[in-house]
């Protein structure tokens, strides 16, 4: 709703009502913070993070009434030339980064089959044991005559160096 003054002055121009239960402010619109997943909540606090962090400089600036001189292309080539410099350190970094952190994934998924693998072996050392154990039982209490030790399928796995129990 606009209403025109008589002696030809400012122009009022009259907001919608507002609901309720908003904030009381003299906004026309009302600021609702995005909704952010995870990995963009992690990066837009990364961005904010950075532009409260890092000063911003502009050099060699020129003058609002200056032309070209004869050192501004050098000056150019000088500020190309840093950033250049630092795009490449950028992506150097990266790369380090991903490198390790894809060594660091390699080594966890290499451990885990590993201790995999000595559980399994553990176990069937353990049921060797059992199964010894038991056949002694046997024999000692004279239930059987002592039979022929049946080889094994475990000839690779060998208990050289632990104790028998």
């Amino acid at each position: 709703m606009m209403n025109r003054p008589k002696d030809g002055g400012n122009l009022q121009v009259v907001a919608a009502e507002k609901p309720k239960h908003a904030a009381e402010s003299n906004a026309i619109v009302e600021y609702t913070p995005p909704v952010y997943k995870e990995e963009e909540e992690d990066l837009e606090i990364k961005l904010r993070r950075i532009i409260d962090n890092v000063p911003v400089r502009v050099s060699n600036t020129s003058g609002s009434s200056a032309g070209s001189g004869s050192g501004d292309f050098h000056q150019y080539r000088q500020m190309r030339r840093k950033e250049q410099d630092r795009l490449a350190r950028m992506d150097a970094d990266y790369q380090i980064k991903k490198e390790v952190a894809e060594f660091n994934m390699r080594r966890e998924e290499r451990l885990k089959a590993a201790e995999e693998r000595t559980a399994k072996k553990r176990a069937k050392r353990q049921k060797k044991r059992q199964r010894k154990k038991e056949k002694k039982i046997k024999v000692n209490s004279g239930a059987e005559e002592p039979q022929k030790e049946e080889s094994s399928d475990d000839e690779g796995d060998s208990d050289i160096g632990e104790a028998e129990e």
